[in-house]
């Protein structure tokens, strides 16, 4: 069976190739009538546009390269969903590697970006231990975004999360409901969002008056079971604690389990002495079928996705566009806990 043409299809049509290239294309002022007459050819002919082979003769990409390093990640896997979605409505198509944190095939992801004709990359790290990119990254010739949940040094192109808001956020809310001893918890010494967080919960107390306390921030291993044994400690060491901001999901569930086992519940008041109020730094589907759902200091992470995709869309069509910084804060989101 012969191939159907674009050729044919302007014939069918009774209209010229130009024009079933602008439709196609989706470029040029048509008329809704051609339009509808040039798919109508199509559907009857049963063309299949050659995406790929017009993006190399006019140059241009409606490719996407996404390169996520862990999407174990709660956070990068909901910004990766809003991501595409994004994407796709504006006609763009994603190709979605994950090469972890191996700078080798990173550079490999890179190279095949680049020989596929991708049109621009968007970066989606969860390292939250380091303020420098790989290599492969910072050094790309594509346009390039980069989503990160804590600050990165180079001047690239990004869209990152507020920490330091969202830590002052949630303290500031504790204390407008009575608390004066909250304790934040979890996260190692060494993870820029936990530093980033305690800038907020510092200057949060500063502001009503109350000193730091190395004992009220106590860092320990992303474990349920490290956390709890650090929780449970603290708590029977300081029997006024009535608050505890929670740094990660591992840490959620690590402090229901220390409250418990020291005979406290979980609950927002603060007069009864035996309640402590928990909040957490993003939403926790599983944990919220629970009893009392969790209060928490959103991730905007949909809002990350379509921010992302507005940019890389934008460096596209605007190549010399200054390098710009998108942070995004997140929003207090008042359940049961606290």
């Amino acid at each position: 069976m012969k191939k159907v043409s674009i050729i044919d299809v302007a014939r069918h049509a009774g209209v010229s190739v130009s024009t079933v290239s602008l439709v196609l294309r989706q470029k040029g002022k048509i008329s809704a009538a051609t339009i509808e007459k040039v798919h109508a050819a199509i559907e009857a002919l049963g063309y299949v546009h050659n995406v790929a082979a017009a993006n190399l003769r006019g140059k241009t990409s409606n490719l996407i390269g996404l390169v996520v390093d862990d999407l174990n990640d709660p956070f990068s896997t909901r910004v990766t969903a809003s991501l595409v979605q994004a994407l796709e409505a504006q006609g763009y198509m994603v190709f979605l590697t994950q090469p972890g944190r191996d700078t080798g095939r990173l550079e490999a992801c890179f190279v095949s970006f680049i020989r596929q004709g991708v049109a621009g990359v968007v970066y989606l790290t969860a390292d939250s231990g380091h303020r420098t990119l790989p290599a492969p990254v910072a050094q790309s010739s594509l346009p390039v975004v980069v989503v990160s949940q804590s600050p990165v040094e180079e001047k690239l192109n990004s869209v990152v999360r507020d920490n330091r808001q969202a830590g002052g956020l949630a303290t500031r809310y504790l204390m407008e409901r009575g608390h004066r001893n909250i304790a934040y918890i979890g996260g190692t010494p060494e993870c820029l969002i936990r530093q980033e967080r305690l800038l907020g919960y510092r200057a949060a107390l500063s502001q009503y008056g109350l000193a730091w306390r190395d004992e009220f921030a106590p860092a320990c291993a992303e474990e349920t079971l490290a956390v709890s044994q650090t929780v449970r400690q603290l708590l029977e060491a300081n029997n006024k604690i009535t608050a505890l901001l929670c740094h990660s999901p591992h840490a959620i569930i690590g402090c229901l389990e220390a409250i418990h086992q020291v005979g406290r519940t979980v609950g927002k008041d603060v007069f009864l002495t035996q309640q402590v109020s928990l909040v957490g730094f993003e939403d926790m589907m599983h944990v919220n079928l629970t009893s009392p759902s969790f209060t928490y200091v959103s991730s905007a992470s949909e809002e990350t996705g379509r921010q992302a995709a507005g940019l890389i869309v934008r460096l596209i069509h605007e190549p010399g566009l200054p390098a710009q910084r998108i942070t995004l804060s997140g929003q207090l989101v008042v359940r049961g806990s606290a």
